[in-house]
């Protein structure tokens, strides 16, 4: 290692006067120095210092240590929690150079969470790490109770990890009452009379049912389980504590491109006006094309996220960037914000697989642009996450109908087989998921009180 304690502070330093001259605004920012065990075990734990004890986090790091292992894939430069202060792990084994690039894109993140309306209506920034080791002490506690015990508190884990996003998809949107509905249902019935008050023939609605559950399709399956279910409060603690740590991390999966992008242009604006010495400037330069390099068959979010910072610095100044990292989420980004010019500049291109070849579908000219765009910015994100959500409750036999809302993409049937016997592990009756095929015909999957599934299709009821 050719530097010390005393470089990386007097180089924080500098750091840190650069970003405030450029007018960043960023929670106090903390670093601590790890190795690469640490690492892996953090990226685990997706950076939290404490979490509850559960085997995904150590499949995880297995996973993560043998590829590392065999070389298949490399560590994080860096890791950066949404706390105040921020809280960031830079690797021991960086090279000089690495750990001021890290530094600096470091506060690139820290101004983003503290600034992007999605972390500001999402998250409390100033207790999240008090609140995650809360939520492990809770765990461990039920854990260590010998009423519960871990296999009973695994088994509500594991089936709170299988449907943890399926939450609501508004960041920070609170949820009408029922008498806030109600009154909305009724305020749409009225408007269909005319002024005698009889129903126009042509807009003829039945009398809405103000006595159904839900009132209207419900988003956060979780929040209902927990509303309307017959967990013990035990285990209503658990799903909740899941709940609470997935919204906690949903803006980032949310703006991840712009959350990536945003740091590595100022890591890069911050080190050109740095005066790095000749011999670090080579590195600088060499580190950050590796950072912002193109994914061979995929797309590098830290590439697409500086390439269109980068271009609306060009076009419109800095007050613009500013502004659309504070306002934008990732699909809302892309699809403003991705031009023609930047499409082909990127070449970016659709490919799709048919029989045992891919085909490409769509690329980067005067029509093919913006098939490219709307898919990308349709499909990022909390995007890629079916959109499931709760449609009636039966309050007979206690049946729970869900509806997939198909937007053209098929659910995989066997993660769909699997997610549902885990929610009946929640819910504890039966449950039926509506879906569809790519044709738009309807599929019902049926769960039973036993775990049994089956998939009707039209009068055909198979087993799955």
């Amino acid at each position: 290692m050719d530097y010390n304690l005393k470089d990386l502070e007097k180089w924080n330093e500098k750091i840190e006067s650069k970003v405030r001259e450029l007018g960043l605004d960023f929670y106090p920012q903390e670093f601590e120095i790890i190795g690469f065990n640490e690492m892996l075990g953090y990226e685990a734990y997706l950076g939290m210092p404490s979490r509850y004890p559960h085997w995904s986090f150590g499949k995880s790091y297995e996973k993560n240590k043998m590829l590392y292992s065999f070389n298949l894939t490399g560590l994080p430069y860096e890791m950066v929690i949404n706390s105040d202060p921020c809280l960031a792990y830079l690797m021991r084994e960086n090279t000089l150079l690495l750990q001021i690039l890290t530094m600096a894109h470091v506060y690139g993140h820290n101004d983003f969470f503290k600034n992007n309306r999605l972390f500001k209506a999402g998250t409390k920034a100033k207790y999240s790490l008090e609140l995650f080791k809360l939520d492990a002490d809770t765990i461990r506690s039920y854990i260590n109770s010998p009423g519960i015990g871990y296999a009973k508190v695994e088994r509500i884990l594991d089936a709170a990890h299988a449907i943890k996003l399926n939450i609501s998809r508004v960041v920070g949107q609170k949820d009408r009452t029922d008498d806030e509905i109600r009154k909305n249902l009724m305020e749409d019935y009225e408007r269909q009379k005319d002024n005698r008050g009889i129903l126009d023939s042509e807009k003829v609605i039945d009398m809405p049912n103000l006595d159904k559950i839900p009132l209207e399709p419900y988003d956060d399956v979780m929040g209902f389980i927990l509303a309307h279910g017959s967990l013990e409060e035990w285990e209503k603690d658990i799903v909740k504590i899941v709940k609470r740590e997935t919204e906690y991390f949903l803006p980032q999966i949310d703006t991840k491109i712009m959350n990536e992008g945003w740091a590595s242009y100022w890591h890069y604006t911050i080190l050109k006006e740095l005066d790095l010495p000749q011999g670090l400037h080579v590195e600088f330069l060499k580190r950050h094309n590796d950072v912002v390099a193109p994914m061979l068959g995929g797309l590098n979010p830290y590439y697409i996220g500086f390439k269109i910072f980068e271009d609306l610095d060009k076009r419109y100044g800095r007050d613009k960037i500013f502004e659309v990292r504070a306002l934008e989420r990732d699909a809302s980004f892309i699809r403003r914000y991705l031009t023609r010019e930047l499409c082909e500049e990127l070449n970016l291109f659709e490919y799709t697989k048919k029989s045992f070849d891919f085909v490409v579908e769509e690329v980067a000219d005067k029509a093919g642009w913006k098939e490219i765009r709307d898919n990308l910015a349709f499909t990022c994100g909390i995007g890629s996450i079916p959109y499931i959500r709760v449609i009636d409750l039966n309050k007979k036999d206690y049946t729970l109908t869900l509806e997939h809302v198909f937007d053209g993409r098929e659910l995989e049937l066997m993660y769909a087989k699997e997610t549902i016997k885990h929610l009946q592990k929640l819910w504890g009756h039966k449950i039926t998921l509506v879906t569809k095929t790519k044709e738009e015909k309807e599929l019902l999957i049926n769960c039973d009180d036993t775990g049994k599934i089956t998939v009707k299709d039209g009068n055909k009821t198979t087993a799955l």
